[in-house]
């Protein structure tokens, strides 16, 4: 029950912050002089509606959204009436026009951290710049498993112990080869049963080898099965980048996250077109990639699941994030995204500006029914793409981007 009520919890707050998104735009249309006709939160069929002014505010039967209908948003407007003529988007300033393109995506960047700092100020936030380095926690002796998971007891030092590594010690590289987790480690390290290997580690500022010969342990495999494997006798270090912070700390607290969250962001969208064809090949029983894209209904499972194992502080951690990305992808300087009307205005501009220093006079506002084989392409790709996304949506859905290091095997 809690994973369907955090699902459906998590539902309404991608439907929200889309709601709010467009309530950016009608906010900043109304305060220059714009006619906003209408304003739904939802999409679909219609459930009930209000006018005040000349706005008509209501409800539609699926809540996962909103729209922000402006008269006039371009001189292509069929619809526009002699009465909303005067207060036509497209005869207004450029720079007018750009803040109310630009109003939702603001919302969902202010929104995005107003989220972080409550978080900050209750659960705390993790630490961008904090050493995340795999440290050596414990070094222990070497024990065999048992076929019920548990670990025979052992005594003295293991290999790393006698070759002269110390608690603290920060894993730096195995026979050459840069580590980034421990899970590389022991990976690496369960392959190679009483093999040597070379382990360097970085002690008060200085690398150091280490030759180990690994010990020989029985460990169960996937299939349950005991078979040997290597032991290098550690444990790493529980490193807490978590802070909790004040209400005067957290606000640049929240700001570091943020910007950090953001550049994840820019990384992702980047990386975005060489996802598909791994989740493509998912549908057809390929694994999937673990930080692969992810569906609208992708992520209010994970939300589901974070709130059914009470994480609600990487629960609205996760809904900050989904608001920066659809600040950013809104920015997409194309068709039909905000981006692309903005970058349509700013074209408007350069273009009138050059012909004014040519002695000619300004043309009128932009065709957009030129770009409409665009706008189309761009829609229909988003729409293919999310079928996609929903299609291969794993059973067991996991989210990326806030990692924390678990104190895990070793012995």
């Amino acid at each position: 029950m809690a994973n369907l009520l955090g699902i459906v919890f998590f539902a309404l707050g991608i439907g929200l912050t889309v709601a709010l998104h467009e309530a950016g735009h009608m906010l900043t249309a109304r305060a220059f002089g714009m006619r906003v006709r209408r304003y739904f939160i939802g999409f679909g069929p219609r459930l009930f509606s209000f006018r005040k002014g000349h706005t008509e505010y209501g409800l539609a039967a699926f809540p996962v959204g909103g729209f922000c209908d402006i008269a006039g948003m371009t001189a292509q407007d069929e619809f526009l009436t002699e009465e909303e003529e005067p207060h036509a988007m497209y005869k207004k300033p450029w720079w007018q026009r750009i803040i109310v393109m630009a109003g939702g995506i603001g919302v969902n960047l202010i929104l995005g951290f107003v989220i972080l700092y409550f978080v900050a100020m209750t659960a705390g936030l993790p630490n961008p710049d904090a050493d995340v380095r795999p440290r050596v926690g414990e070094v222990t002796c070497s024990a065999n498993q048992k076929p019920n998971q548990e670990l025979e007891t052992c005594t003295g030092k293991g290999p790393a112990g006698k070759a002269g590594v110390q608690e603290g010690d920060i894993i730096v590289a195995l026979d050459g080869q840069k580590l980034d987790s421990f899970t590389q480690l022991r990976d690496e390290v369960m392959q190679r049963p009483g093999e040597t290997i070379t382990l360097t580690v970085e002690r008060g500022g200085e690398d150091r080898d280490f030759t180990i010969h690994l010990d020989t342990v029985k460990r169960l495999n996937q299939d349950g099965e005991l078979v040997d494997a290597g032991s290098i006798g550690l444990s790493n270090q529980l490193i807490d980048v978590v802070e909790k912070h004040d209400a005067v700390d957290a606000l640049p607290a929240t700001w570091r996250f943020s910007t950090y969250s953001l550049g994840a962001t820019v990384d992702g969208l980047k990386q975005f077109p060489g996802k598909i064809p791994g989740v493509v090949a998912s549908i057809f029983g390929h694994e999937r990639e673990a930080d692969g894209p992810m569906s609208v209904v992708g992520a209010s499972r994970v939300g589901g699941e974070l709130a059914e194992r009470s994480l609600w502080s990487m629960f609205f951690m996760m809904l900050a994030t989904l608001n920066f990305f659809l600040a950013l992808f809104n920015l997409i300087p194309l068709p039909p995204f905000d981006g692309g009307h903005i970058a349509v205005i700013i074209y408007e501009k350069l273009r009138d500006g050059i012909r004014k220093l040519a002695g000619k006079p300004a043309l009128g506002p932009a065709d957009y029914t030129k770009l409409m084989p665009v706008t189309y392409v761009i829609a229909a790709l988003l729409m293919g793409v999310g079928v996609i996304v929903i299609v291969a949506v794993a059973p067991a859905a996991c989210t990326s981007g806030i990692k924390q290091a678990v104190l895990e095997w070793g012995r």
